[in-house]
């Protein structure tokens, strides 16, 4: 029984025989992601669209969020299920994304009717991320860009970097916006119980970014010398302390809402583990959990929970690749 346990929890390797895309979210049967920036690249929306209304269940940990209708993905939500799962930019105003992504829904059909009412529903949820500019001026139409991310999504590989939701994102930002460095969108996944989980981020960390695997900060702060400085006192000054890391896990392996909550918790700890500092006042972190419902979990421990922690367990790993491979690519290191 107790190899049988460690093996459960054991993840498929996705080596260079695995094809690209199935090291990213859209490896996850029953969805499509979509991105859409400004054209000055300041600014973007990051949508994943399912093919059906998904469960989906939401953690709020940051004491600063900014979230598009949210409250109705408690566990407990009779009506919890969702079109999409959108990331944006523009704090606030980012949130107009939501009724672009809804218009683009319905018109290729998609959507559902309500308490009998002809009309169709397509329900989605959303987070935003503070990537405003320090002077004033024309903000993006996010109503648009969230159409357009809609219009887009495809299940190709997802791209990391600078696109979508990611395309104004910073880390390290403890010692002013000049000297942090670039955040983004990043994506993992994985084969794991007999189906796949796949977790996309949009860093915008007030905080560095580590690697848990040898300690080593990967992007921060840039000191005199190009180095990162590591985040000892990274809240001196209120003006420095926004900051968000956003986090969707996904799974085709069918899981009840309780269990997606679990999820969606054990997933927070993942991206702790790179993110340093998480879950402060003032940012918004947030993770969301979803499943599309298409496989039945396979695993070897018989006892509540198992396939909750097999795929959280699996999801905090893969946040951390993700986390990594967003600030590596939008800052081209190696």
């Amino acid at each position: 029984m107790a190899k049988e346990a460690r093996s459960a929890f054991s993840l498929a390797p996705l080596g260079r025989d695995v094809p690209a895309r199935a090291r990213t979210l859209t490896s996850v049967p029953g969805l499509r992601v979509g991105h859409a920036e400004t054209a000055d690249g300041s600014s973007g929306v990051t949508v994943v669209r399912f093919d059906q209304p998904t469960a989906t269940v939401v953690d709020v940990r940051g004491g600063a969020s900014a979230t598009y209708d949210t409250a109705s993905l408690a566990v407990d939500a009779t009506f919890g299920r969702r079109w999409a799962i959108f990331f944006s930019g523009g704090s606030l105003f980012g949130l107009d994304a939501a009724r672009g992504i809804r218009t683009r829904i319905l018109e290729e059909g998609g959507g559902h009717r309500a308490f009998r009412n002809p009309t169709p529903i397509a329900p989605v949820s959303g987070a935003a991320l503070f990537d405003l500019p320090a002077r004033r001026g024309p903000l993006p139409e996010y109503l648009s860009l969230g159409y357009a991310a809609a219009e887009g999504a495809s299940r190709a590989i997802v791209p990391f970097g600078r696109r979508g939701a990611g395309a104004g994102a910073l880390v390290g930002k403890y010692l002013g916006r000049d000297r942090a460095m670039r955040g983004g969108v990043g994506s993992a996944a994985a084969r794991v119980g007999g189906g796949t989980v796949g977790v996309l981020v949009a860093v915008n960390a007030v905080g560095a970014i580590r690697d848990p695997t040898d300690g080593r900060w990967v992007a921060g702060a840039r000191g005199p010398r190009g180095r990162v400085v590591p985040p000892d006192r990274p809240f001196r000054r209120p003006e420095r302390t926004t900051g968000t890391t956003l986090t969707l896990v996904a799974t085709d392996l069918a899981l009840d809402r309780p269990a997606l909550a679990r999820v969606a918790a054990i997933g927070h700890a993942g991206v702790g583990r790179a993110v340093v500092p998480y879950q402060s006042s003032t940012d918004g972190d947030i993770v969301f959990a979803a499943t599309t419902d298409r496989t039945t979990p396979r695993t070897a421990m018989d006892r509540p929970g198992a396939a909750a922690d097999l795929v959280g367990t699996c999801a905090a790993d893969l946040a951390v690749a993700a986390i990594l491979g967003a600030v590596r690519s939008s800052n081209r290191l190696g």
